[in-house]
C-alpha cells in the first residue's frame, strides 16, 4: 500500500479527546474488562475494594494501550477496509505517531499501576499481554498466516487470568480454563466476521482463513471450534468455579452456539441472503461469551451462600 492511501500530515485535522479515546478501542475494552472483573471476583481470597477498582482500571487501560498500538501498526490495513477506514488515523483525525506515543505511555502507566496497587506478577502478565497483542499478533502473525487469529486470540483470553492473579498472585486450573474458553471462542467469532467481510480482508492482503483456504474450509473450522468450545464450557461447570448455573448456561448457550456452527457449515455461501446466518452467529458469539462469564460470577456469589458440594461433583474443591 502507498502512502496515498492514508492522510498526509498536512491533511490531518485537529484531534479532540474523543479521537484519542477511540484509539483505545473502548468497545473491545468492555468485554476485556468484564472478563477480568469476573476473574477477580471468583478467585479465592479477597482484595480491598479500592485496590481492586484501581487494578481493574489498570487492566482496562492495558487493553486500551494494546488497541492504540494495534492502530499504529495497522494504519495501512485500516485505510482500505470499510469496517475500519473511519478510525482516527486513516480518517486523518489523529497523527499516526500520536497513537504510538499514547500506546507506549498508557502501557507503562497501566503496568506500573497494577504492580503498585496489586502485585508485580499480574503486572508482568499484563505487560506480556500488551506485547503479545502488539508485537506477536499485530506485527508478526496477522499479515503472515491464516492461523493469525487462532494464536493471536490468546491476547484476548489473558484478562480473566490477570484478574485471578490480581487476587491470588498465581494461576490455577480454574483460571486456565477461563483462558481456554475465550481462546476457543475467538476463532469462530472472528471467522464468522471474516466470512461476511471477506472482500475487506482480501483488499487489505490480510491472510484470514476465508482468504487463504476459502469459505468451505472456514465453515468446517467454525463448526469444529464450536464443538471444542462447548466441551470446554461443560467441563468448566465441574471445576471449583462451576456449578449447576454454569452447567445450565453452558448446555443451553453452548448448544445454541454449536447448532449455529452446524448451520454455517451446511451453507455453501451466505452471499444470497447477505450472510444473514453468519452475521447472526457473530453477534450470538458476543452474547454467549458475556452470558457464560456472567454465569460464572452468579455461580460464585451463589456458592458463598449455598453449599452445593453435597450434590454437585466438582474438581479442585
Amino acid at each position: 500500500m502507498t502512502d496515498a492511501a492514508w492522510p498526509a500530515e498536512n491533511e490531518i485535522s485537529s484531534p479532540d479527546m474523543g479521537d484519542y479515546f477511540e484509539l483505545l478501542k473502548p468497545k473491545v475494552m468492555r468485554l476485556v474488562v468484564f472478563t477480568a472483573f469476573v476473574g477477580m471476583m471468583i478467585a479465592p481470597g479477597s482484595i480491598n475494594i479500592v485496590l481492586g477498582a484501581v487494578a481493574l482500571l489498570a487492566i482496562a487501560f492495558g487493553a486500551g494501550a494494546s488497541g492504540a498500538l494495534n492502530m499504529y501498526i495497522d494504519y495501512d490495513i485500516d485505510a482500505v477496509m470499510s469496517r475500519t477506514k473511519d478510525r482516527p488515523i486513516p480518517s486523518g483525525r489523529v497523527p499516526r505517531d500520536h497513537a504510538l506515543a499514547l500506546g507506549l505511555f498508557v502501557s507503562i502507566l497501566s503496568v506500573g499501576a497494577l504492580g503498585l496497587f496489586a502485585n508485580w506478577q499480574s503486572a508482568a502478565f499484563l505487560a506480556f499481554t500488551i506485547f503479545f497483542y502488539a508485537v506477536i499478533y499485530s506485527l508478526g502473525l496477522k499479515r503472515r498466516t491464516p492461523q493469525n487469529i487462532v494464536i493471536g486470540g490468546a491476547a484476548g483470553a489473558f484478562p480473566p487470568m490477570i484478574g485471578w492473579m490480581v487476587v491470588t498472585g498465581g494461576v490455577s486450573l480454574d483460571s486456565i480454563m477461563m483462558f481456554m474458553v475465550i481462546f476457543l471462542w475467538t476463532p469462530p467469532h472472528f471467522w464468522a466476521l471474516a466470512l461476511f467481510r471477506n472482500d475487506d480482508y482480501m483488499n487489505a492482503n490480510v491472510p484470514m482463513l476465508p482468504v487463504v483456504k476459502g469459505e468451505r474450509t472456514t465453515r468446517v473450522h467454525i463448526f469444529l471450534y464450536s464443538i471444542a468450545l462447548f466441551a470446554t464450557t461443560m467441563l468448566t461447570a465441574f471445576l471449583s468455579i462451576g456449578g449447576p448455573i454454569v452447567f445450565a448456561v453452558a448446555l443451553i448457550c453452548g448448544g445454541m452456539f454449536t447448532i449455529g456452527g452446524a448451520k454455517i457449515m451446511q451453507r455453501e455461501s451466505g452471499a444470497a441472503d447477505n450472510f444473514k446466518v453468519e452475521k447472526r452467529y457473530f453477534w450470538l458469539s458476543i452474547v454467549y461469551l458475556f452470558v457464560f462469564f456472567l454465569a460464572l460470577l452468579v455461580q460464585s456469589i451463589s456458592n458463598r451462600f449455598w453449599d452445593i458440594s453435597g450434590f454437585w461433583p466438582m474438581v479442585g474443591m
